[in-house]
């Protein structure tokens, strides 16, 4: 099974329902490529990073976003909810000493993580920009950030990444967790897609890209929905 998206996309057009092709908002690339149409909303692939994305004219307004992460009930006693965040709290607790500081960037209303790394001996701020919009934790610095499932709602993650990574001291670790892009076929019939929240989907390939980009020393897929990179 084909973890990457294809190198060879096909020819596609320049324009889709008047709009010019998107500027992909990760690598900035000016050429990406059209790539899948579902439900009204056009996706297109960046041949340089590999990023699968929605363009800006098609995204939710933020209201209406909110009004979607509204309908979730991400308890922090829920033991369901916790189990699917072991992944990422593994992740860090097999590299990060018990003790660190660390941050979960869009923790939502309830930050189970942040919850269990404590429980753990962690130090852990929040950062949510609809729950927890406290700007001055994204000044601090941390042994380890993790984004559960936050990186493809980011309209700009070139941005939101490079301050990330900023923030994160010298062998300190990021964290992502997001289900990958396996290639155009399966795209095609991806659950994943249909929610309206989801506007950036990320290959393998995009993985190696960023760490590359950011001068990481080592980045490793440390479980099938989990990345971890290290400055």
């Amino acid at each position: 099974m084909t973890t990457d998206v294809p190198e060879n996309l096909p020819a596609t057009q320049a324009v889709t329902n008047g709009s010019p092709c998107p500027s992909c908002p990760l690598c900035r690339a000016p050429d990406s490529q059209w790539w899948h149409r579902r439900k009204h909303r056009e996706y297109w692939c960046c041949p340089a990073c590999r990023l699968v994305f929605v363009g800006a004219d098609q995204q939710i307004s933020p209201a209406a976003e909110k009004a979607e992460y509204d309908k979730h009930r991400n308890d922090i006693s829920d033991s369901g909810y916790r189990t699917f965040l072991t992944r990422p709290w593994r992740a860090v607790c097999d590299r990060v000493p018990t003790g660190s500081r660390g941050l979960d960037f869009g923790c939502g209303p309830g930050p189970a993580l942040a919850s269990m790394f404590a429980e753990a001996g962690y130090r852990v701020a929040l950062y949510d920009l609809f729950y927890y919009p406290d700007s001055s934790v994204l000044t601090g610095h941390y042994h380890f950030i993790c984004l559960t499932e936050v990186i493809e709602h980011l309209a700009n993650p070139a941005d939101v990444l490079s301050g990330l990574w900023r923030q994160l001291e010298a062998g300190g670790w990021l964290v992502i967790q997001t289900q990958r892009v396996r290639d155009r076929e399966a795209f095609a019939h991806w659950r994943y897609v249909d929610d309206p929240t989801h506007i950036a989907f990320y290959a393998e390939a995009t993985f190696a890209w960023l760490a590359e980009y950011l001068g990481a020393q080592h980045w490793e897929l440390a479980d099938r929905d989990v990345v971890a990179i290290q400055k």
